[in-house]
């Protein structure tokens, strides 16, 4: 949620930040602004909608000439989307702000500033601390940026100008990200990595209530008490080449293609003498086996590949595992404690909720295991246990690769979790890893067949909305298609168990409602066609996903997608590969844009 992005340098700054804050359109937004030093004076633009809208704004109105200032991509959380919301935001005289997150006691300071004489022009929370800072400055910018945090409650990210201290740029984070980018004779700010791969790889992690202070002699650090601060300088380990669409027409299809080599990274180097090994990670089987309970905390898709992990879990390893959704789980009170495992599944690492969870388990007395792709993350850092993703740069909104390799992790830890606890051998063991390492290539196999795909998405256009039924596994898969569809082409779907369609949700089936169906568990096979048929009795159109050993009837399917056979606990792997393929050509042939869905961001660092 939100991009912000800030420069020092030699080059030109507006051309500098417009193309940082291009590399972070996938985090969603609704509105654009830079604000540079030009002669010593701050010179502000922002726009509503979208880069190119600024980018023809300033070309109308000027571009700001100079080689320092910030700049910012906004989601709307207070105020709609307008010209007047955008950021950069003006505080009196003194300073300038881009801001990520939340102030959530904007009001009360709002209310004592007004009190005071100041007036304001926005709805949003980010101009109530520009405000705030400018109304600490006396001259001092640590003192006044110590003073303000002591004051603001929430999280947030902060990008500042000091209008009579030109050539330089401060930063300051409280739980939601930012980076600090070092190149030749030039530094940055950025709420990811992707925004100085054109120009550096070279980073530092800003952790949480520190201050950097970005000039022409380089970067410094400091605590809110104006200590410095030493700090490990990182190198990021994909190059802009991952973060480009390379021949594909949007990130999404690039992604959805990229996951055989995906799971290959995330899980070879896992694998010993044919079995799991995740030691490197800090899981042995002494400090798994006597877990007694398990909870699976994350939000979106990473939570329905939270449920592709409980039924793994559960069937092999006979541990009960409980999934939550990671904003509802603080205000349950959950019983968790000693003996208990939190697995935390975050793609981008800072998902605000999912956090706050953790740290709950943490302060209970719960382990925690960490499921994350971005290295250096606050999820990845405060854990006990970690096990990385390694998807690489994922910049669609809709998640996909991420997804699949999150389900590969879930099947690593399943398989050692089982072995551990003696609910399965080594024989067994390592029969599963076998299958495991093969995914790739059957996805591969998926993938030559996306036309087949694409026609059935044509048959999707009109539709109102959907339903996706699947019964155990293939339940737990269905939720994930479901969302993918309704992400990224905007039709209403729904996902159900499907033995529950008949205590209600099939009096919304009628003639040409397409229903599509999973049916890859063998063992619940033809109780899924008995919940097909009753679906195609009233008039669905019915697409069928299933195992390539069944070829369905006419009067259970109107279009099969066949997939190759493996054993039925691991078919999520391939059969969500058409699922994100019908919910991908649907959205293209639909006209929507892709890879940034309306209304949605990346990576959502508020609660």
């Amino acid at each position: 949620m939100c991009g912000i992005v800030g420069y020092v340098g030699k080059r030109d700054c507006a051309g500098v930040l417009i193309s940082a804050l291009s590399k972070l359109e996938y985090r969603g937004y609704d509105s654009a602004g830079i604000a540079v030093f030009e002669n010593g004076i701050v010179k502000t633009e922002k726009s509503k909608g979208r880069l190119a809208d600024l980018s023809a704004k300033m070309k109308k109105e000027g571009t700001p000439q100079g080689t320092v200032g910030i700049g910012h991509t906004r989601w709307a959380t207070h105020g709609e989307p307008s010209d007047t919301n955008s950021h950069p935001h003006r505080g009196g005289d003194h300073v300038t702000v881009v801001h990520n997150g939340i102030i959530e006691n904007y009001k009360e300071i709002k209310s004592e500033l007004i009190a005071q004489g100041r007036s304001f022009v926005s709805e949003t929370d980010t101009e109530v601390v520009a405000q705030l800072l400018d109304s600490n400055y006396k001259g001092d910018p640590l003192a006044a940026i110590a003073k303000t945090l002591s004051q603001v409650r929430g999280s947030f990210a902060l990008g500042i100008l000091f209008h009579d201290i030109p050539d330089t740029v401060y930063a300051v984070r409280r739980e939601s990200p930012l980076i600090v980018g070092v190149g030749e004779g030039e530094s940055f700010i950025a709420s990811d990595v992707p925004a100085i791969l054109k120009y550096t790889r070279q980073y530092y992690l800003l952790e949480h209530d520190e201050i950097a202070v970005l000039d022409q002699n380089g970067v410094k650090f400091f605590t809110l008490d104006a200590q410095p601060v030493s700090k490990e300088l990182l190198t990021a380990d994909w190059d802009m080449d991952a973060a480009e669409k390379q021949g594909y027409e949007h990130f999404m299809l690039k992604e959805i293609h990229e996951q055989p080599e995906a799971i290959k990274k995330t899980v070879i180097p896992r694998i010993e003498n044919g079995l799991p090994s995740l030691s490197e990670c800090g899981i042995t089987h002494e400090n798994i086996k006597d877990f007694r309970n398990i909870y699976i905390v994350a939000c979106g898709t990473a939570m329905h590949a939270g449920m592709v992990g409980k039924y793994v879990i559960e069937k092999i390893a006979r541990v009960p595992v409980i999934v939550d959704i990671a904003s509802e789980f603080r205000y349950r009170d959950p019983l968790i404690g000693k003996g208990d495992l939190i697995i935390i599944i975050s793609q981008s690492g800072e998902t605000a909720d999912s956090l706050a969870a953790m740290r709950l388990a943490k302060e209970r007395g719960a382990k925690t295991l960490a499921v994350v792709n971005a290295k250096g993350s606050s999820i990845a850092r405060e854990a006990d246990m970690l096990i990385y993703t390694h998807a690489g740069p994922e910049i669609a909104v809709a998640s996909t690769k991420a997804y699949m390799v999150q389900i590969a992790v879930m099947y690593l830890f399943a398989f050692e979790l089982a072995l551990a606890k003696g609910q399965i051998d080594e024989a067994e063991c390592r029969r599963l890893t076998s299958l495991l390492l093969e995914m790739p290539e059957r996805i591969d196999t998926i993938l030559a067949r996306k036309d087949e795909l694409k026609a059935i998405s044509q048959t999707l256009l009109d539709a109102e909305s959907l339903l996706y039924i699947g019964r155990g596994l293939d339940s737990a898969l269905s939720m994930e298609g479901s969302l993918k569809l309704k992400e990224i082409s905007y039709i209403h779907s729904e996902s159900y168990a499907a033995g529950e369609l008949k205590h209600g949700t099939i009096s919304l089936i009628h003639e040409g409602m397409p229903v599509i169906a999973v049916d890859t568990q063998k063992a619940l096979h033809e109780k899924t066609v008995s919940n097909i048929k009753e679906c195609k009795a009233r008039g669905a159109k019915t697409i069928v996903v299933c195992g390539d050993s069944y070829q369905p009837e006419s009067d259970v399917a109107d279009f099969c997608f066949r997939l190759p056979e493996t054993d039925d606990l691991l078919m999520p792997m391939p059969a969500v590969v058409p699922l994100q393929l019908i919910a991908y050509y649907t959205a293209v042939l639909r006209g929507n844009d892709v890879d940034k869905p309306r209304n949605l961001a990346k990576s959502v660092t508020v609660e």
